[in-house]
């Protein structure tokens, strides 16, 4: 991903490791975030879904019993082969929200994880130079 391609990122992204479980065709995989915002996330993946793909899919996070089921749309792909030190093969997904409800509820949760991980300061920090709160 080029230096642009963060820059037009609308919300922060936290580097995490989440297990991702979905279904293609009548086949289930397993695979896992490379990092995850309000909007969206990376799922490290060597058989990404075509561009435009929505699908729901469960998010497992490890402070809830349940996973979180949520709908992603698949906005880019990125190949082994791409140029850089750190790329991985994968799909960029946007999050789909039927409602604002929906929407606010995750939002609360990712800002939870940064919480978690960053901490309150630098989490603080991050959602006020994005605009949120």
């Amino acid at each position: 991903m080029s230096p642009s391609d963060a820059d037009r990122r609308r919300a922060p992204r936290e580097p995490i490791r989440l297990r991702v479980d979905y279904e293609r065709m009548n086949a289930f995989f397993a695979d896992y975030t490379k990092n995850i915002s309000k909007g969206g996330t990376f799922i490290k993946t060597a058989r990404p879904l075509p561009i435009g793909t929505r699908f729901l899919f469960a998010l497992s996070v490890p402070a809830l019993s349940e996973p979180v089921q949520i709908t992603g749309e698949v906005q880019w792909i990125a190949g082994a082969d791409a140029p850089g030190p750190d790329n991985e093969p994968g799909m960029g997904i946007r999050f789909v929200f039927t409602t604002d409800e929906e929407r606010i509820r995750f939002e609360r949760l990712v800002q939870g994880l940064m919480e978690h991980s960053l901490g309150p300061d630098v989490t603080r920090g991050l959602l006020a130079r994005d605009g949120t709160r």
